[in-house]
């Protein structure tokens, strides 16, 4: 029986294969598309070119070149204007659903760049959230609404840490905090106020100096601690020949604040804090001199977050105005 051999395959070319040509090479000229979608709504070429404010001619061009790029008429040529072929309905549904996301990606674009929306992470120290900061945070919520704002409450090493795993975008701290390969700008001071059992004779002075703690007793907690209130404390009342005398618990300031009313020893807090009503406790200014607390921003410099780029000049604007 004759053997029957299959007939040679033909090896097709490259220009010979179905639906492909050289135009999938070429770059899509969008001005030509949003040319032709202006056509496609006036259904007319001479309406969309006096829209424009062209020439009918260089509209003709540009929706010729687009039809010769795609391999496709997009319109039928009346005498009175033109109509879309099927092929053209479904090639302007398209691109008018991906020039709407477009516009949308821009708008949202724009949106983050203004610091309009997105979410901004800020770290804080209880005994510093009054006062300034307070006002910061107010008016930035204020002047940006839309902005998702996540606050982070816990030891200054804690926020270093999260600052530098990307976990927060900015903190608050004391000046002096160890920061490495942070940015850190110092926007504003706050004096050291003493707090008082209410019937602590020092409590009828409006000013307590330095001097008249330095046979007290302290009890600090940690926010004080956080904020080195205990360092300047030693060195105020080192200076005038005293040991100060310390103990320290890892408790709330408001905790701290109850002890201090119960006689357990005297506190210390920035002046931001006298607002709050402790009962039982007084609180004392102390001479605003080298004593006074310096407040810090710290960020990572790498951090490109419009939030927090918006954050940071509104706080740079409230530190020049005082």
């Amino acid at each position: 029986m004759a053997r029957h051999s299959n007939p040679p395959r033909r090896i097709r070319q490259p220009s010979e294969t179905s639906g492909r040509s050289t135009r999938e090479n070429k770059a899509i000229d969008f001005v030509s598309i949003s040319q032709a979608l202006l056509v496609a709504d006036h259904a007319s070429v001479s309406h969309a070119a006096r829209a424009l404010g062209v020439r009918q001619s260089a509209v003709s061009r540009r929706v010729q070149a687009l039809e010769d790029e795609l391999g496709v008429s997009l319109f039928e040529r009346q005498l009175n204007g033109v109509r879309l072929t099927v092929a053209g309905k479904r090639f302007f549904d398209r691109t008018r659903a991906a020039f709407a996301e477009i516009d949308r990606a821009v708008a949202n674009a724009l949106a983050a760049g203004r610091g309009a929306e997105g979410m901004i992470r800020v770290g804080v120290l209880p005994s510093t959230i009054n006062g300034r900061l307070s006002k910061l945070l107010y008016d930035y919520r204020a002047a940006h609404p839309a902005v998702a704002m996540e606050f982070y409450e816990g030891p200054a090493p804690d926020q270093i840490a999260r600052i530098m795993e990307r976990r927060l975008d900015v903190a608050f701290l004391v000046d002096g905090t160890p920061t490495p390969g942070c940015d850190i700008e110092r926007y504003w001071n706050a004096g050291v106020c003493v707090a008082l059992p209410d019937q602590h004779p020092l409590t009828g002075c409006d000013i307590v100096d330095w001097d008249l703690l330095k046979d007290e007793h302290f009890i600090l907690g940690r926010e004080a601690i956080d904020a080195g209130l205990d360092r300047i404390a030693a060195d105020r009342i080192g200076g005038f020949g005293g040991r100060m005398s310390l103990e320290t618990h890892d408790i709330s300031q408001d905790a701290a604040m109850k002890f201090v009313g119960m006689g357990f020893g005297l506190g210390l807090v920035n002046d931001s804090n006298v607002s709050i009503c402790y009962p039982g406790v007084a609180f004392r200014q102390l001479p605003r001199d080298d004593s006074q607390l310096g407040f810090c921003a710290v960020w990572l410099p790498g951090n490109d977050n419009p939030a927090l780029r918006r954050f940071l000049s509104l706080a740079r604007r409230m530190a020049k105005k005082g």
